[in-house]
């Protein structure tokens, strides 16, 4: 007999949570760089792909971050397509995780190419992996980015600064 499954309630997301998430993230990692005593500036909203930009106080070297921010449980960051071929030596992810809303967030700290080279390869390999009843997935835009050994956890020195 086959088996009966209980209809999942559909939880109502507030559609402007995912824009205060992104904005909290932002701020928090700009608050950060400024306790480490580096100048650390928001970009415009319009600014396509790089939310904060950040420099030592002299001027001497500057950075483009990228951030990443998500409040669910695990390891794991959705990103789109764009992020396969968004690599330049001068960018850099900081991907922050406030999913403990009283403790510090975590900042993972990776490259734009790493970023680059895991979501393709990962996608590639989703791609050949036929789904649960056999079939062939369906292209998306989704990407996802993990990093399940914390080994870019709190790597600032990634940053070059």
């Amino acid at each position: 007999m086959p088996r009966k499954y209980k209809k999942r309630k559909k939880r109502k997301i507030d559609p402007g949570r995912n824009n205060l998430t992104g904005a909290a993230g932002e701020y928090f990692v700009s608050a950060e760089l400024s306790k480490m005593g580096y100048i650390a500036s928001l970009t415009m909203k319009n600014t396509i792909g790089i939310d904060i930009i950040a420099s030592r106080t002299d001027g001497s070297r500057t950075v483009n971050i990228q951030v990443k921010t998500k409040r669910h449980r695990g390891n794991n960051w959705i990103l789109n397509k764009k992020a396969d071929t968004f690599v330049n030596d001068n960018i850099v992810y900081v991907f922050v995780d406030i999913y403990q809303d009283n403790e510090r967030p975590k900042y993972y700290i990776v490259p734009s190419e790493l970023v680059a080279k895991y979501t393709k390869t990962r996608y590639t390999e989703w791609m050949r992996t036929p789904g649960r009843r056999g079939q062939k997935h369906r292209g998306t835009s989704m990407r996802h980015w993990t990093d399940d050994e914390d080994l870019y956890l709190e790597n600032w020195e990634l940053l070059g600064l």
